[in-house]
């Protein structure tokens, strides 16, 4: 069956999402919508053979829809989300699923109620390298995982005036309000495990905006415990002037560390497994996994099979991977690598973590959406 697929938030993030669609065999981006009218105009080219929108709620009700993307920014994820699951579409929404944990509870709520399926945009989960690591987990190469580091080191303060609503939802509200690119990750390499407490402090504010208002704390720290008594460290700093490494991991457990390239010179994403040797000395993850007799042990078959497409798009390949695995969840072949449940657990953390930054740091225990 080939699935319709709508994408809201076209104009912007949502063109990376209808590249990838275009590119997929057994989808069909059927309609975008846009709330910037004369955008939608100047893309008519891209979008020459989709139905094109400017009220999304028009677009649930006359597409003939299966399924949506969900591409806009974060204060709108959850009444998008919920409209889309009132018509029982799939959906597909990118990070965080909400802004607050009252939205959270409504969301787990509409997703009861609701004929369709959620899945979270967590691209940072499908990169080849975060993939790999999930494998040898699996595989039982790090033991029991125990340790672990996420963090996200983007200076974006230029975007508080090219995309205003940054400034309130990412650079003006003190905590982990963008962790999920840390946090995501991790948790598939603590499989079964999730965050039962947060703590979080932060620098103070560093930086001020071109009004000479303060943006929110520069740098802000997360620790995390979790339920099989796994501690997380998560760092975000969004503000701070220095070269771009938002892509930064480690990974401890009784067997085998890791640790990703920072991104500066000569740096690798560098991996030790016991079960190669008793000497403590790192090896290229790349090299490691492309050994001729390793590569189909470790490299997961989907990259196997579509590395190229992968590459193409953007986020280390991936956008591709996911929206990849939204159509699966749709078809039911398997089950969403970020479903509902795992979409609250990397993201109730950074909400908690906001008022644990705002009560001195204090130790606050984390909701169970399973409970809910």
């Amino acid at each position: 069956m080939e699935i319709k697929l709508g994408i809201v938030g076209a104009c912007g993030r949502g063109l990376d999402f209808k590249k990838i669609g275009d590119a997929l065999d057994g989808v069909s981006v059927h309609a975008v919508c846009d709330s910037d009218r004369q955008k939608l105009v100047e893309l008519e080219e891209e979008f020459a053979n989709c139905l094109r929108f400017v009220d999304y709620q028009e677009m649930l009700d006359c597409a003939g829809l299966d399924a949506v993307i969900i591409a806009t920014p974060m204060p709108y994820h959850l009444a998008q989300t919920i409209a889309a699951l009132a018509a029982d579409l799939h959906v597909m929404c990118e990070v965080p699923a909400c802004v607050s944990v009252a939205e959270c509870k409504e969301l787990v709520a509409a997703c009861k109620k609701s004929k369709g399926s959620f899945m979270l945009a967590e691209n940072y989960s499908y990169t080849r390298s975060n993939r790999i690591i999930s494998e040898l987990v699996r595989l039982g190469a790090f033991g029991a995982p125990y340790y672990a580091e996420g963090e996200y080191l983007h200076e974006i303060k230029d975007y508080a005036t090219l995309t205003p609503w940054r400034r309130k939802w990412q650079l003006g509200i003190d905590g982990i309000t963008y962790g999920t690119h840390s946090l995501g990750p991790i948790l598939q390499w603590m499989p079964g495990d999730r965050v039962t407490r947060v703590c979080c402090e932060g620098t103070g504010p560093r930086h001020k905006d071109q009004k000479g208002e303060f943006f929110c704390q520069s740098s802000s720290v997360m620790l995390c415990k979790t339920a099989n008594d796994a501690l997380i460290k998560i760092r975000v700093d969004l503000l701070s002037d220095r070269p771009h490494a938002c892509f930064n991991y480690q990974l401890q457990g009784t067997d085998g560390a890791y640790e990703s390239s920072r991104g500066g010179p000569n740096e690798i994403d560098k991996v030790w497994l016991r079960e190669f040797g008793a000497a403590l000395d790192w090896s290229d993850l790349s090299t490691f996994v492309d050994d001729e007799k390793l590569a189909e042990r470790y490299l997961p078959v989907e990259w196997q099979a579509h590395a190229e497409l992968a590459y193409s798009a953007s986020h280390g390949g991936g956008d591709y991977f996911e929206v990849l695995d939204f159509l699966q969840a749709i078809r039911g072949d398997k089950p969403p690598l970020v479903g509902i449940h795992e979409a609250m657990d990397i993201t109730l953390p950074g909400l908690i973590s906001q008022q644990s930054i705002a009560q001195g740091g204090a130790w606050l225990p984390v909701p169970d959406s399973r409970d809910w």
